[in-house]
């Protein structure tokens, strides 16, 4: 059997796909294009409407370039709209968030031979995955899914359901699997990560959970931390990255927005001084760590007077690089009832003006990392490294992908950095 995942969104979505991925493997499956699949498993995305559009004309043009084929549909999309998701050409089965731990067994019931997930027999039925399958060379381990956040805009605690999070033991299972199959990095994801342990029946928190895997670590793997709410960055968390060298010097911090009564518009529980003084700490202990958020713009009620607030922050922060999420109504959220909507050609020109200052900040945080020396991931074929603090440095040619190498950065160049091996 042929098949083929085609993922949306997130690291959570990406690591639910690397487990149907195995699933399919461990079952004796093939992975080829969407064009030559028999089967096509789409794991979407449902965080902005342009997200539910690009699931519709994914679908839509592998039906058209492939009239045969059967497809999957799973996600937050598929969740969601399951009704309109099930129109689409060619859908044969949807499998909600919920039920993603079944996956096996529901396309088993489609007639795709699968085996038993994390299968240990020869050949191609029981196969693992290991770096370079489907072009991956870091291995996404979920350790927790749902939220309980009310975040105004956000409709994903409605899509993902309340916090789960996955035992202390069975985490140190897996992530000992994924060293054992060759893997030498792995993010560590979750819907909310910050909330992880506070459900289990003897409650934990990300801070132990980060220490004790990197206490037993030994330097075989390095351990990235996924998108991390700021509240939930406590001081436990900075003092681990800052002193184990096996947690990779990079963090992912939402911001949202520099007006404060934006973000209580928007149910974010903290303030821009709250913010700002963790970022600040963060850059002052660690002048090299990647430091990335989110905004969003164009929510309802942002005026001319909060928007340049937030241009004006971002502008002056240590931040290294701003991921922009024009607004969009979410059926089902508060911000949906909102009064005072910005107009869309106000939220693309304001989109426009922060990706121009992301731009601006991702060069000047590479300019700054000239001469520095890392430890890095070589990638694709050996000539492309990745770093501890997130960036992508171009080696000479003759490396194998999966080494650990020294590398010092030589130069930089508009987006492109070129290092030395030593």
């Amino acid at each position: 059997m042929k098949y083929s995942i085609v993922t949306f969104g997130c690291r959570v979505n990406q690591a639910d796909s690397l487990g149907f991925e195995e699933a399919l493997l461990a079952g004796g499956g093939q992975a080829v294009s969407p064009i030559d699949a028999d089967l096509v498993v789409v794991n979407t995305c449902s965080v902005t409407a342009a997200a539910d559009q690009g699931a519709r004309q994914a679908v839509r043009r592998i039906a058209r370039t492939n009239p045969d084929v059967r497809i999957v549909m799973t996600g937050c999309y598929a969740t969601r709209c399951g009704a309109e998701v099930a129109a689409l050409p060619n859908v044969v089965q949807i499998i909600r968030n919920p039920d993603k731990e079944q996956f096996a067994a529901i396309v088993g019931d489609l007639g795709v031979s699968t085996a038993a997930r994390f299968g240990d027999g020869q050949g191609s039925c029981g196969a693992l995955l290991e770096p370079g399958v489907a072009g991956r060379t870091a291995f996404t381990l979920r350790v927790q899914t749902g939220c309980a956040q009310p975040c105004a805009y956000c409709i994903i605690p409605v899509t993902r359901g309340a916090p789960r999070s996955v035992p202390v033991e069975t985490v140190r299972q897996e992530l000992a699997r994924a060293v054992a199959a060759g893997f030498r990095e792995v993010a560590l994801t979750g819907v909310h990560l910050g909330s992880y342990g506070r459900d289990l029946p003897r409650p934990s928190s990300l801070a132990e959970l980060l220490d004790e895997l990197s206490a037993s670590g030994r330097g075989a793997v390095r351990l990235r931390i996924s998108s991390l709410e700021p509240m939930d960055c406590v001081p436990a968390i900075v003092d681990l990255v800052e002193r184990q060298p096996m947690l990779a010097r990079h963090f992912h911090l939402p911001l949202q927005h520099a007006s404060d009564r934006m973000l209580r518009c928007m149910r974010r529980p903290y303030t821009l001084a709250q913010y700002a003084a963790l970022v600040d700490d963060i850059r002052t202990r660690m002048p090299e760590a990647s430091i990335g958020s989110d905004v969003i713009v164009g929510f309802p009620g942002e005026t001319d007077d909060d928007f340049p607030q937030l241009a004006a922050y971002l502008e002056r922060s240590p931040l290294s690089h701003v991921h922009v999420f024009p607004y969009s109504d979410r059926p089902g959220t508060a911000a949906t009832a909102m009064p005072d909507k910005v107009s869309g050609l106000v939220i693309r020109e304001r989109a426009q003006q922060v990706r121009a200052v992301s731009a601006r900040l991702a060069e000047r945080f590479r300019s700054s990392q000239v001469g520095t020396v890392h430890r890095g991931l070589a990638l694709e074929d050996g000539s492309l490294v990745v770093t501890g603090n997130y960036l992508k440095v171009r080696i000479p040619p003759g490396r194998q992908r999966n080494d650990w190498l020294e590398v010092r950065i030589a130069s930089a160049d508009g987006d492109r950095l070129v290092g030395e091996v030593l």
